[in-house]
């Protein structure tokens, strides 16, 4: 039987893992931390979000993020001391403007396409994790951004996605408690929603259950891929040690692009920052005021999801600024105050702040695939949408790594359709 290492124990990760382990094939998970789903899994939006396949490659985007450089509470930051990686990053960002019709599309039919395992392996395993199926809805506060958003519907139907808009009157109806005034929206009520550390913590217990070793606290010092394996130098709680492997699936976040380097791939993940908070609704007024439909604020950017009875999940902004983790004061406050203006019958007493960094491409496509080495393969830089998209890449790359090591006693793998994401740049 094969032994694949799967590095990273976040969604991308832990679904690899997961999906390996149902094929049959010997599976190692090594994560530097000491549990699944502690850095960019852990204190997302929450969505489940096929409604917000829409790339980022729009002439719009460039102009806001220049408009917005030098404003500290801007949805969109890029500082202005750029390193050489973010200035490549950003010259193929801008040169994948001319795929965005494309890559929006098929950003939603690879979406659309992971619902159906997520949801089978949250039933099977008997996964709890504030799983909600009232769907999403997006709301513009003008004509402008409402107009925007009909165009990406007709981009999403022509993935397979249906939304519908909605009047104001409609937007009051599915969320009574929402203040302020708007134009109109878009509802997507096949979206759901859900506390993605809950879901990766559950799976990586059931992916265990199905022999997966787990390799935590263990960080990754050196990786070669010879004819012979794949040799991993770690270092963890009892000192270094070198493991060798048959295959091995990068799963690693912001930390691919540098793995990827010594293995001789390139793999253009740059960190984008983005922040959370966790409303405590501690008492039942707030409970009642609080949105049960996640909400989308196209003009801040800002996203919603409840989470059980007692828990808020407001999330947004989007900072380029290297692999920097630091929570800022300046980028929570708008969160905040978000709340306390769509909902002021939320109390904001007990926030909890979080950041963490999105690995993302720059042409918004996650990198799904082998890489140089017949022995190596990737599924990684899946940015904004990393757990929206996470069952769909990871049955992709289970796929291929299976046929690569094909048992002769088993069912043949039928192919599966990944599209663009399975090219490396």
């Amino acid at each position: 039987m094969p032994s694949i290492a799967i590095i990273g124990a976040g969604i991308t990760g832990v679904t690899t893992a997961y999906a390996l382990a149902r094929r049959g094939l010997s599976v190692t998970l090594v994560e530097r931390h000491r549990y699944a789903a502690m850095e960019t899994s852990y204190a997302n939006g929450g969505q489940l979000s096929a409604s917000n396949a829409e790339v980022w490659n729009h002439a719009s985007t460039v102009w806001k993020g220049l408009k917005w450089m030098l404003k500290a509470d801007a949805p969109l930051l890029v500082h202005p001391r750029p390193s050489w990686h973010q200035l490549s990053w950003f010259v193929q960002f801008m040169a994948s403007i001319a795929h965005y019709r494309r890559h929006t599309i098929e950003t939603v039919r690879l979406a659309i396409a992971a619902r159906e395992p997520l949801y089978a392996w949250a039933d099977e395993e008997g996964i709890e994790f504030d799983h909600r199926r009232e769907g999403i809805l997006h709301i513009y506060r003008d004509r402008a951004g409402f107009e925007h958003a009909r165009r990406v519907s007709a981009l999403l139907a022509a993935g397979g996605l249906q939304r519908r808009a909605v009047t104001p009157e409609e937007i009051r109806a599915i969320v009574p408690t929402l203040a302020g005034r708007y134009f109109g929206g878009w509802y997507t009520d096949s979206d759901t929603t859900g506390d993605i550390h809950k879901f990766t913590h559950g799976l990586a217990e059931a992916a265990q259950r199905r022999g997966v070793r787990g390799l935590y606290g263990w960080e990754v010092r050196r990786l070669q891929a010879r004819d012979d394996g794949v040799h991993m130098r770690l270092a963890g709680p009892e000192g270094e040690q070198t493991l060798r492997f048959d295959g091995v699936v990068v799963c690693a976040g912001v930390a691919s692009r540098a793995l990827a380097a010594q293995l001789g791939d390139r793999v253009n993940v740059y960190p984008v920052k983005g922040y959370s908070i966790t409303v405590n609704l501690l008492d039942e007024a707030s409970q009642a005021a609080a949105p049960t439909v996640s909400l989308l604020d196209d003009e801040t950017k800002i996203v919603t999801s409840r989470l059980g009875t007692d828990r808020l999940r407001v999330a947004g902004t989007a900072e380029f600024d290297g692999e920097n983790r630091d929570i800022r004061a300046d980028r929570i406050r708008p969160l905040v105050d978000w709340v306390q203006r769509c909902f002021p019958g939320v109390s904001t007493r007990s926030v909890v702040p979080w950041a963490g960094l999105r690995p993302m491409m720059p042409d918004m496509m996650p990198r799904v695939g082998r890489g140089r080495h017949p022995r190596v393969f990737y599924n990684t830089g899946h940015g904004h949408l990393g757990w929206t998209l996470s069952a769909a890449t990871a049955q992709c790359v289970a796929d291929l790594v299976r046929r690569a090591w094909p048992d002769p006693v088993a069912v043949p793998v039928p192919a599966r359709r990944c599209g663009p994401v399975t090219s490396l740049s």
